[in-house]
């Protein structure tokens, strides 16, 4: 079972099932063809078509499959930690002042 720890894509042939285990929470975004998926704890299967998005939790399995003649693709987005978020808004902020350290000292 692979395992989804980063943004990533996949593509799902007809006929063909990807069993999954989502390590962060994600979303799923279909691409392509439509797929099914089915998820661990749950007594539903999902049937999505491209564009249509899943949020997925941690610890979850999928098992995702291909309908149709056409293979799917689908995207898992993983989102940034607050705390990595938090480091990129401080270097950007960093590059900034740079940036106007510099314009300040040309001389025209």
């Amino acid at each position: 079972m692979r395992e989804i720890s980063s943004s990533i894509a996949y593509e799902v042939r007809t006929g063909e099932t990807l069993p999954l285990r989502v390590a962060r929470s994600t979303k799923l975004t279909v691409r392509g063809g439509a797929v099914w998926i089915t998820r661990s704890d749950d007594t539903l299967d999902y049937w999505l078509q491209p564009g249509q998005t899943l949020h997925l939790r941690r610890g979850e399995r999928l098992w995702l499959g291909a309908e149709g003649v056409q293979h799917a693709k689908v995207t898992f987005s993983v989102p940034t930690r607050c705390d990595e978020r938090a480091l990129n808004g401080l270097a950007r902020v960093g590059e900034r002042l740079v940036m106007r350290m510099r314009g300040g000292w040309r001389t025209v």
